[in-house]
């Protein structure tokens, strides 16, 4: 049997972490959490992660900013892949998270199946 992959959700506020924790788990992913950018750059150098939900506003620092941080970062790092989340919807949004290094993006309120389905193409299990 495959280990569980292993999912980053970076979000400030506890409850989307909560409810993504809640979908991602029952769909059999491990998650790990981090409220901030910063945050999430530590543990992406600690620890084995396969797919990054990386929020855009946050404090600190925002999701665009670790993308293209981490984008930087050594080969096997700069190439997790990412699925960008937010309530902002126009193109310059779009845009700005792929020019970021985003994978996808999702609008916020997030479809709990529309998220399982990401996650798993994105660490590519298979469904």
């Amino acid at each position: 049997m495959n280990p569980k992959k292993t999912i980053l959700v970076i979000d400030d506020a506890s409850l989307v972490r909560l409810y993504y924790r809640s979908v991602l788990e029952g769909a059999g992913f491990q998650v790990v959490e981090a409220l901030n950018g910063l945050e999430a750059l530590e543990k992406v150098m600690s620890l084995s992660i396969d797919l990054l939900i990386v929020d855009i506003n946050m404090p600190q620092m925002d999701g665009l900013t670790f993308l293209q941080s981490l984008r930087r970062k050594e080969r096997a790092l700069a190439q997790i892949p990412a699925l960008v989340t937010s309530t902002e919807s126009a193109e310059t949004d779009f845009e700005a998270a792929r020019a970021a290094g985003a994978n996808y993006y999702l609008m916020k309120p997030v479809d709990q199946q529309k998220l399982a389905e990401y996650a798993a193409v994105l660490c590519g299990v298979p469904r």
